[in-house]
C-alpha cells in the first residue's frame, strides 16, 4: 500500500512507478528468502452420509487415522491411502462444498491392472482401464487429465502417465488411478529415492532385472557388479533420468 501523503492526485504516473518499485523490492526479497517446504497432506472430501463414507473408504483398504466426534455438531474422519503422504478428511461441518463435488482426485499406482483388481476384489465398482486418444480432447466421456475421450485398454506403449481407471465414492466424488512407472525429469529429487510400498519396490526391481538381463546380453558376460547396476537403474528411473545401458 502507498501512503496517502506520497500520492499525487493529479497524475497516475507516480503511483504506477511506486507500485512497480514496490513489486521489484518484493521480488528481490523473495529471491533472498530460503524456500520453505510446503507439503500437501490433506484433501477434504464433501460427503452427505459420514458413516456410509467411512465404510466405503475403509473397504478400499485405506488406513483409518482418526474419527473424532464432539457429540453434537462436528465430526471429522481421516483416511490415508496405502503408501500415500497425503490423507483425505470428511465429516460433519468440515466443508461447505456440495457432496460429490470433489472430482479429478488422482491416485498414482505402479501397476494399474493390479490396483484395479484389488478394488474389484474388495467389492468396489471401477471402470475398465483406459488411455487417451492421442491429441483428441473433446468427446462424450467423463473429463479427466487428457480431456473427454477415453480409449479402452491401457496405453498401447505402456507409457507412464497414460493409463487410467476411474471410480467414485457413494456421493459421486471422483477418483482415478493413474499408472506411473517412470517420472518425468525434474519431478523427483535425484538425491532422494523412496518407494511408497513393498509392491512398488518389487516392481522396480523386476524392471531393473529385465533391463540388466539385456545389459548382460549386450556385453556377452555376467555382471558380478549387478547390485550397483540395479541401484543406479532404480535411482535414475525414479528421477526421470537416462537409464543405464
Amino acid at each position: 500500500m502507498i501512503n496517502n501523503k506520497f500520492r499525487d492526485t493529479t497524475s497516475s504516473h507516480p503511483t504506477e512507478e511506486a507500485a512497480i518499485s514496490t513489486d521489484e523490492v518484493r521480488s528481490n526479497d523473495a529471491a533472498s528468502v530460503a524456500r520453505v517446504e510446503t507439503k500437501l497432506e490433506v484433501v477434504v472430501i464433501p460427503v452427505s452420509d459420514v458413516d456410509r463414507a467411512k465404510e466405503f473408504y475403509g473397504r478400499l483398504g485405506w488406513r483409518l487415522d482418526a474419527d473424532y466426534d464432539n457429540g453434537d455438531d462436528f465430526r471429522v474422519i481421516q483416511f490415508t491411502p496405502p503408501g500415500s503422504g497425503c490423507s483425505v478428511i470428511f465429516g460433519k461441518n468440515v466443508t461447505a462444498a456440495a457432496p460429490g463435488s470433489a472430482q479429478g482426485l488422482y491416485l498414482i499406482v505402479s501397476n494399474i491392472g493390479a490396483a484395479r483388481d484389488e478394488l474389484l476384489a474388495r467389492g468396489v465398482k471401477i471402470s475398465e482401464v483406459f488411455h487417451d486418444a492421442g491429441g483428441v480432447y473433446a468427446g462424450p466421456d467423463e473429463p479427466y487429465l487428457f480431456g473427454r475421450l477415453r480409449v479402452s485398454g491401457p496405453d498401447p506403449e505402456h507409457r507412464s502417465y497414460r493409463s487410467f481407471a476411474s471410480f467414485s465414492d457413494p456421493d459421486g466424488n471422483g477418483w482415478l488411478f493413474q499408472e506411473i512407472t517412470t517420472r518425468l525429469a525434474g519431478r523427483v529429487d535425484p538425491a532422494t529415492t523412496t518407494f511408497a510400498s513393498a509392491n512398488d519396490l518389487a516392481n522396480v526391481l523386476r524392471r531393473a532385472a529385465a533391463a540388466h538381463g539385456q545389459h548382460e546380453a549386450r556385453t556377452g558376460q555376467a555382471d558380478s557388479n549387478w547390485p550397483d547396476w540395479y541401484a543406479e537403474y532404480m535411482v535414475r528411473e525414479q528421477a526421470g533420468q537416462e537409464l543405464p545401458k
